[in-house]
């Protein structure tokens, strides 16, 4: 998918940079140690980077797509790590928390363990992340040919619980972008 996204970065940008994250991150933020170090993961343009170090955080950006990853460094300020979530060694790091706003839509679901075990490498202990994905059931592809992965709330709560994660904030919100999208919403703490 970051051919998609290489090739689409500067109307993708566009179409998002401007969507107000507060409605889902602050009650991550609520939770979050002033001044913690936190990874975006599938950071996208760097809207969320951005936003986040605006509210005194120190920030790393990851993400796949080479040009979306510099518009993000640009947009922000941060570094940003190009990488892939199933081939990066996270282990080396030591983030706080991790957020990952709809980085994982287009991971087919039998990859998505795999991927946030991975990346939780990168870790404190007892750290917090916070995952949203979209809900709905099976698989949609949208008129650009992009392929997504839709949950249900129990589905994706099996997932992170058996990856020893517990669920201390959970929400459901519309879509800023797409009203017929609704998103689901984790903030989690590693056991």
């Amino acid at each position: 998918m970051p051919e998609f996204y290489d090739k689409n970065h500067e109307a993708y940008a566009k179409s998002t940079f401007s969507a107000d994250p507060s409605v889902f991150l602050e009650p991550f933020v609520s939770v979050i140690p002033p001044g913690a170090c936190i990874l975006d993961a599938g950071c996208g343009s760097g809207r969320d980077l951005l936003w986040l170090k605006n509210k005194g955080f120190r920030m790393t950006g990851f993400e796949k797509s080479a040009k979306l990853a510099k518009l993000a460094c640009n947009n922000s300020g941060c570094p940003v790590i190009k990488g892939d979530f199933e081939e990066f060694d996270f282990s080396d790091y030591s983030f706080d928390a991790v957020i990952a706003v709809g980085s994982f839509v287009h991971i087919p679901r039998d990859r998505l363990f795999p991927v946030i075990r991975n990346i939780s490498r990168g870790l404190a202990d007892k750290g917090l992340f916070y995952i949203s994905v979209k809900q709905g059931h099976g698989v949609e592809t949208d008129d650009a040919g992009r392929t997504f992965f839709l949950w249900q709330n129990r589905e994706i709560r099996a997932l992170l619980e058996s990856l020893c994660f517990h669920v201390i904030h959970f929400s459901k919100n519309p879509s800023a972008l797409n009203s017929k999208d609704t998103w689901l919403g984790y903030v989690l703490r590693s056991a």
